[in-house]
Order: structure tokens, then C-alpha cells, then sequence
């Protein structure tokens, strides 16, 4: 299996940072996509990367969190990051209104932007959407009349059905499903029934979004294992092949040997 999105910089891990790391090897979980937020988390990506070495693989973005009165300044040096050392993907961006929305113009230019960075180099993208579906269709519906849409993954999504065939009217867009979709009341679920296999992304976003039977726990990537297993129930099929096709979707979308 891969996490396709695991925060296994944050300063959650650095106490046992090697026993986390072989609890996910022997659960199956191979390969390792760390997505960024902002230029403050740049040293602890560049020496989580150098510790899981070639199963490691690095994203630059700036969050929508992460956007402030000085947003230009940050999002450019995420680029210079990009120049120098390019990721796999540009991410994670986006637009989030759950927090503030004090600086909601700003994280649009910021999201297109980047948008448009990704398009241009080729790169896919990671995207987080929270409380913010009707702007999104606004920045995409921009960047479709300018040709400027990228591949890539709808991370920890929660949207209605309806909301995922939008989406896909935009492109071979992705949905990552994490641990929100063992929850008893998560709505996801039964969106999940109508997303094909071949559309999903597996991911835990550890250290968050823990998945149960370890809700109130920290996240780490080993319980990748539950969330394909509620996922293969839900499909009614076997847990390999969610974990292989899974796989093979993001090794697709991710350029991943």
C-alpha cells in the first residue's frame, strides 16, 4: 500500500520515529507521500525524506491555512523550494473556509496560482477543500477557460456524489479516503458505494484523522490497513484488491516506480 498523504515530519513522530516507520512496513504499507504546508515545515520534510529514503516522496505547497497578510512572500518561497528540489506533486493547496475566511481572495489567487505551476510543469496536485466546494467551482471554472488544469487527488474528501461527478467534469481527478471513513456517522460511506475503485486513493494524514478502532490516538501510517478495510466492505470485495488497485492508482497518478 501507499499513504498517499502523512504528515510523518511533524513533531508527533520524533520520538519514535523508527517504530512508527516499521509498524508500517510490516502492516504493508511501502511508499510514503509527505505533503507540504509552508515554508516552516521545509527542514523536517528535507530530514523526514533523507530517513525513508527512496520510499519517501515530497509535495511543496502552500496550505490555505497557511495563507496571511504575507501569502506572497510564503508562496514564493514554495516556489523557490520547487525550483530547487522538484516534488512529486505541488500540494497540499487549496481553499478552507472552516477556520476563517479573512483571507479568502487571497487563498483563491494563491490556489490558482499554484494551479497553474502545477499545469505547467506537469506535476499533479493535492488539494484540500473544507467548507469551500462553491469557490472551488469558481477557480476551476478559471482555469478550465484558460487550460490550466492539472491531474490530481481531492484529499480526506467528504463530498456528496453529486459533488464527485462535478468534480470529475473537471478532469481524472482522484478522492483520497482516510480515516474519517471508518467513523459510524460519516456520510462518506455511502458516497463511497458509488466512487469507483479506480478513482480512490488511500492515505491516514497521521498524525490526524485517526481511523477506529484507535480514534483519540495519534494517526500514523500503519492504519492505512482499516481504512482499506472498511473501504473493501463497503465494496464488497476482497482487501487486496482495494490495496492493488489503490496502489496502482497512485503510482499512476504520482509518476511512482
Amino acid at each position: 500500500m501507499i499513504d498517499t498523504h502523512t504528515h510523518l515530519y511533524d513533531e508527533a513522530f520524533d520520538e519514535d520515529f523508527n517504530e512508527v516507520l516499521a509498524g508500517a512496513l510490516a502492516a504493508g504499507v511501502k511508499q510514503f507521500i509527505l505533503p507540504g504546508i509552508d515554508s516552516s515545515v521545509f527542514e523536517r520534510m528535507d530530514r523526514c525524506k533523507q530517513l525513508l529514503g527512496s520510499m519517501g516522496h515530497i509535495a511543496w505547497g502552500l496550505h490555505p491555512t497557511s495563507v496571511n497578510q504575507s501569502w506572497e512572500e510564503e508562496l514564493q518561497l514554495v516556489n523557490d523550494r520547487i525550483s530547487d528540489k522538484m516534488p512529486i506533486a505541488i500540494g497540499e493547496i487549496g481553499l478552507d473556509c472552516y477556520w476563517s475566511k479573512e483571507f479568502l481572495n487571497e487563498q483563491k489567487e494563491a490556489f490558482i496560482r499554484q494551479m497553474k505551476l502545477a499545469h505547467k510543469l506537469s506535476l499533479p496536485v493535492i488539494i484540500h477543500i473544507r467548507d469551500a466546494h462553491d469557490i472551488l467551482f469558481e477557480c476551476m471554472e478559471i482555469l478550465k477557460k484558460e487550460n490550466s488544469l492539472p491531474a490530481g487527488v481531492f484529499h480526506a474528501f467528504s463530498g456528496s456524489i453529486e459533488t464527485y461527478h462535478r468534480i470529475k467534469q473537471y478532469g481524472d481527478y482522484k478522492v483520497g479516503i482516510g480515516g474519517v471513513i471508518t467513523y459510524k456517522k460519516a456520510s462518506i460511506a455511502s458516497t463511497l458505494a458509488d466512487i469507483p475503485l479506480e478513482d480512490i486513493l488511500l492515505e491516514t494524514d497521521s498524525p490526524w484523522l485517526t481511523p477506529t478502532p484507535h480514534r483519540g490516538k495519534r494517526n500514523e501510517p500503519s492504519y492505512l490497513i482499516y481504512i482499506a478495510e472498511k473501504i473493501a466492505e463497503i465494496k464488497k470485495c476482497p482487501v487486496t484488491s482495494v490495496q492493488q488497485i489503490t496502489t496502482q492508482n497512485a503510482k499512476k497518478l504520482f509518476n511512482l516506480i
